[in-house]
């Protein structure tokens, strides 16, 4: 059986917001006398859209239905109507999912398939989908190697770093080409960060003045330095701290190779030939001062397999999975849909049962719900195979301590396995719990950080239920 389901991704980003198509081919592997086993052969992107700065009506808001009008009118020269669309994602990112209305932004646009993850990825999350986008996961299995992907956007630059393929650690800095913006000659925005790290290394900029390249490309400089600083290229400095989002990178670890995504990663290799200011912002200047740097000297870089549509190609896509026999689900919970996937690494999983608790309450973190969601991320492992009934019971304690955050909740804890435990960790779990939280536990499917998640109603006698892993499309 073959099946082609059509998708779309919308972007929503600090500059820019942009739209692909994507037709994906599915393929039941399963021989005929076997459960179904559905999975993606084939993704091939049909459609790009123009990229169009993201409006705004201020500094605070974006302008929701000028978005409206542009995925429209994209919806329309491409030549598809919203019914065609059988999946997708809209996701709002960087400095734009902290403006006042982005969840509203969000609903208007859902409309526009059928069945839409919807999100705004907190920076890590976000790090992680342009990451993946980029390829640094694929070049980071392919080579053994660990591999940090840089997004730099108008607004931030989010980080990945992937050994063997796998989330190991992230980061966001503020970063970005628009957060310095330029209008007729002078200096029309800065950001607070902008401003703080002005001052700090002595740098005159006001909102106002007029523009001086030689003060911009100062700043620029002293930007591509903090990236460095990030990666391990050079020794961090108190502005690393000043600038950082949410955290800064561990680096406990040694980065191999560096790949550089979003829209300022277009202007690495872009001399400067005209007016530098033509996109009304620091972003060539930013590019160029990164094509300067140790980034690419000190740690090589790898070519990406996308820069600006890094985000975008994550368009959100479907397969279908079959559970395992032995699972422990609460049927009054069910179906539930677009439950983001939380994965433990293979490094967190040679931990102790006893540490888990510490790693899953660091990395339930990345989901940064808006106020009133109660959309909690499932819990994802491979699980061993030999695990005692003392290990069994210290497990189930890390994770009912580690998800302390959806205990909070009225939603589900819901646990995915890929190994085949489900049935006894579910019901420990439920004991230990004491019918305070209702416990769906599945195995046999295997889920990537970035991923989404459907449980359907149980199927043959409440033996199995349908999952439908909603993959983001990496790599295509």
């Amino acid at each position: 059986m073959k099946e082609s389901v059509l998708s779309v991704g919308i972007d929503i980003g600090t500059s820019t917001t942009q739209l692909v198509f994507s037709e994906i081919t599915l393929e039941n592997t399963a021989s005929m006398i076997s459960v179904p086993r559905i999975t993606i052969a084939d993704k091939k992107v049909i459609y790009r859209s123009d990229i169009h700065f993201t409006p705004l009506k201020s500094a605070t808001e974006i302008d929701g239905e000028k978005v409206r009008l542009i995925v429209k009118a994209e919806y329309e020269k491409a030549g598809v109507t919203p019914e065609r669309v059988q999946t997708g994602a809209v996701i709002i990112t960087g400095e734009t999912a902290r403006k006042e209305n982005a969840a509203e932004v969000q609903k208007a646009l859902s409309h526009f398939a059928g069945e839409f993850v919807v999100a705004t990825a907190g920076p890590a999350l976000e790090g992680i989908i342009a990451g993946k986008g980029a390829n640094a996961s694929g070049e980071s299995k392919k080579r053994g190697a660990v591999v940090a992907n840089l997004d730099i956007g108008g607004g931030t630059t989010n980080i990945a770093v992937f050994n063997n393929g796998e989330v190991i650690d992230t980061a966001c800095l503020d970063i970005g080409g628009r957060l310095i913006k330029v209008e007729a000659g002078k200096v029309a925005y800065i950001s607070e960060k902008m401003k703080k790290l002005c001052a700090s290394n002595h740098i005159p900029m006001e909102v106002g003045q007029r523009v001086d390249r030689g003060f911009l490309t100062k700043v620029t400089q002293r930007m591509a330095e903090l990236l460095e600083e990030v990666v391990g290229a050079r020794e961090p400095s108190q502005d690393l701290e000043l600038i950082c989002t949410d955290k800064d990178l561990r680096r406990d670890y040694g980065i191999d190779y560096v790949t550089l995504s979003g829209g300022v990663a277009d202007c690495v290799a872009e001399e400067i030939k005209g007016e530098a200011f033509c996109y009304g912002d620091i972003g060539l200047l930013l590019g160029r001062a990164i094509a300067h740097s140790n980034l690419g000297g000190t740690v090589p870089l790898l070519t990406p397999a996308e820069t600006i549509r890094a985000t975008v190609v994550g368009a959100g896509s479907h397969t279908t999975d079959i559970s395992g026999s032995t699972i422990t689900v609460s049927k009054e919970a069910l179906p539930i849909q677009n439950i983001p996937v939380l994965k433990l690494s293979e490094e967190d999983e040679a931990r102790p049962f006893g540490a888990w608790a510490e790693v899953i309450a660091e990395k339930v973190a990345w989901y940064q719900l808006q106020e009133g969601e109660k959309q909690m991320p499932a819990l994802a492992f491979t699980g061993r195979r030999d695990i005692d009934f003392s290990g069994m019971h210290t497990l189930a304690e890390s994770i009912i301590c580690g998800l302390k955050q959806v205990m909070a909740e009225e939603a589900p804890l819901i646990v995915v396995v890929e190994n085949d435990l489900a049935k006894a960790l579910g019901q420990t779990l439920s004991a230990k719990l004491e019918g305070r939280k209702e416990v769906i536990c599945v195995d046999t499917v295997k889920v990537e950080n970035g991923d989404y998640i459907d449980i359907g109603r149980p199927l043959a006698g409440g033996n199995v239920v349908p999952v439908i892993v909603k993959t983001l499309l990496f790599s295509y």
